[in-house]
């Protein structure tokens, strides 16, 4: 896995140990991210969460092309070895917050983020749980864009939300959605 574009274009990232994390083809993220390009002209300056964050190659992205910060939330032990070597390799560390925590376990916001990036584990509905929970906490609003990614067969369903756009991609759906 690499890096797509920004600073750290074609710098690689380590994905972690076992079956229990599923990293983002870079297929899956190139069109994510082009998708996101799209609507946001740029990521300059943007807060960023990257939840079920994994081996953080999607935040990481978001960081390499102008994201000011990068919220990371993973709770597997594996998962966040490899997240922080990502980090460390990358000389990321200012710009990154890692909590060892699941999505749902999230407090109050201190301020909403520009962009959600979800992953969660296909075929289990916790992206549209957690979203639903970070709209209670303040951690989105009006001008947030929302990505979760999903099995191709999972459709995501958020009171209170619209699927701007859904694209499928190999074995993944991306849903990018914003509040209603």
């Amino acid at each position: 896995m690499r890096i797509i574009a920004g600073q750290w274009r074609r710098r690689p990232v380590v994905a972690p140990q076992g079956d229990a994390t599923r990293p983002t083809a870079d297929r899956t993220r190139e069109t994510l991210f082009s998708m996101l390009a799209s609507r946001l002209g740029t990521f300059e300056d943007l807060a960023v969460a990257d939840l079920f964050a994994g081996s953080g190659v999607l935040g990481l992205e978001a960081l390499s092309r102008g994201a000011a910060t990068c919220l990371f939330v993973e709770q597997d032990a594996a998962a966040l070895r490899a997240l922080r070597k990502n980090i460390a390799n990358l000389r990321a560390a200012a710009q990154c917050d890692v909590r060892a925590a699941s999505a749902m376990g999230l407090g109050r916001a201190p301020a909403p983020l520009d962009l959600v990036l979800l992953d969660p584990p296909y075929d289990t509905g916790a992206g549209a749980v957690a979203l639903d929970k970070l709209n209670r906490l303040g951690w989105i609003s009006d001008s947030t864009w929302i990505s979760i990614e999903t099995s191709r067969k999972e459709d995501i369903s958020v009171k209170s939300f619209e699927a701007e756009t859904v694209r499928d991609v190999g074995k993944a759906r991306i849903t990018l959605l914003r509040r209603a």
